[in-house]
C-alpha cells in the first residue's frame, strides 16, 4: 500500500464494472487498501450494459469508473461465439464511456485486451504497434471491439477533454480464476486437466495445439496493483501495457503445471486444434516510467498459490 492510501481513493465514489468477477474481485478488495469506501458493483442481472439506460443507472455519481466487465473466454469460446463477443463487448464499452462523460466522472479506466495486438506484432509488443495488422482470427471480434475503447478514449478527450485511460492487461491468472470448460483460458484448462487425471489415474492428457505458441501471464493480484496505480497516477489516452514481460511455451507450461500438481501421466498433443496467436509477450516499459508499476509475483509461486486453491475448491 503506497501513499496513495491517504490521498486518491476517499470521498470518490468508484464504480467498477465486472467487480464481483475474477479480476474485479482482487481490484476490490485492493481498491479498498488503497482508501476507497464508496465503492459500487453494477452486477449483470440487475444491470445489463450493453444497455444505454443501465449504463446510465451505473455510474450516477460517480468519480471513478473503472470497466472490466467483458463477455470472454478462450480460444473455443471466442470460435463458437465471434459476434456475440464483438456486440456484447462493443455495446458495454460504448455505452458506458459515453454515459460516464455525460455524468462528469473525472476518471474513466478503460481495461482493454492484449487480444487487440496484431497477429504478427513484433515480440515483445510495443503500444506503437497496436495498428499495424488484424488480430488473430480466433480472438478478433472480441480484440477489435475492445480496442473501439481506446479510439473512444482519444476521440473524447480531444473533443470533450474527457479524461480516460486504456489499459492493456496480458492474460491473467490465480486463485478464483474461471475454470469452466466451455470458456476458460489456458492455465485454469490445464489446472483443471491435470489435476483430474491425477484423481483418475489416467495416462495422458490431451492439450490442444502444438505447444509452440508462446503467452505471457500476469498474476491477478499484479494486474489489479497495476490498474489501481494507473487510476491514481495516469492522465494521458496512450495505450499502455500491463503485463509481467515474461514469455513461456504452451508446451512449458503445460510441464510446469504437469509438476507442481505432481501427475505422473503422459501430455499429447491434439495438433488438429489451433494454437491461438503464434507469439505474446509484452513490452512493460511505458507502465514503469508512467505510473511506476512492475509486476512482482514469480510465475511458478503464482502457479503454486493457483493450483492450491483449485485443489481446495475440489
Amino acid at each position: 500500500m503506497g501513499s496513495s492510501a491517504n490521498s486518491f481513493w476517499p470521498g470518490k465514489k468508484v464504480v467498477v464494472t465486472g467487480g464481483a468477477g475474477f479480476l474485479g474481485t482482487h481490484l476490490v478488495a485492493k481498491l479498498k487498501d488503497h482508501g476507497a469506501t464508496d465503492i459500487m458493483i453494477p452486477l449483470s442481472r440487475d444491470y445489463d450494459l450493453r444497455e444505454k439506460e443501465a449504463c446510465k443507472k451505473a455510474v450516477v455519481k460517480a468519480d471513478v469508473v473503472i470497466h472490466l466487465a467483458a463477455n470472454v473466454g478462450g480460444i473455443g469460446y471466442n470460435r463458437d461465439y465471434p459476434g456475440t463477443l464483438f456486440y456484447d463487448n462493443l455495446l458495454m464499452g460504448v455505452h458506458l464511456m459515453e454515459e460516464s462523460r455525460k455524468a462528469g466522472v473525472s476518471k474513466f479506466v478503460a481495461v482493454g485486451t492484449i487480444c487487440a495486438y496484431p497477429k504478427f506484432a513484433p515480440i515483445p509488443f510495443k503500444e506503437e504497434d497496436l495498428w499495424n495488422g488484424y488480430p488473430e482470427e480466433t480472438n478478433a471480434p472480441y480484440g477489435l471491439a475492445k480496442k473501439m475503447m481506446l479510439v473512444q478514449s482519444i476521440a473524447y478527450r480531444q473533443q470533450y477533454g474527457f479524461n480516460s485511460i486504456f489499459l492493456l492487461p496480458v492474460n491473467m491468472y490465480g486463485p478464483g480464476d474461471n475454470f469452466s470448460v466451455k470458456s476458460s483460458h489456458v492455465i485454469p484448462a490445464l489446472i483443471k486437466k491435470f489435476v483430474e487425471a491425477k484423481q483418475k489415474s489416467t495416462e495422458h492428457v490431451e492439450v490442444w495445439g502444438t505447444g509452440r505458441a508462446t503467452r505471457e501471464f500476469i498474476y491477478v493480484e499484479d494486474a489489479a496493483e497495476g490498474i489501481i496505480l494507473a487510476a491514481e497516477k495516469y492522465d494521458k489516452s496512450d495505450p499502455v501495457n500491463i503485463g509481467a514481460g515474461f514469455e513461456i511455451s504452451i508446451k512449458d507450461l503445460a510441464e510446469k503445471i504437469k509438476t507442481i500438481v505432481g501427475y505422473a501421466g503422459e501430455i499429447v498433443w491434439d495438433k488438429t486444434k489451433p494454437d491461438g496467436q503464434p507469439r505474446r509477450m509484452l513490452d512493460t516499459s511505458r507502465a514503469k516510467a508512467e505510473f511506476g508499476f512492475t509486476a512482482t509475483t514469480d510465475f511458478s509461486q503464482g502457479l503454486s498459490k493457483t493450483i492450491e486453491w483449485y485443489a481446495a475448491q475440489n
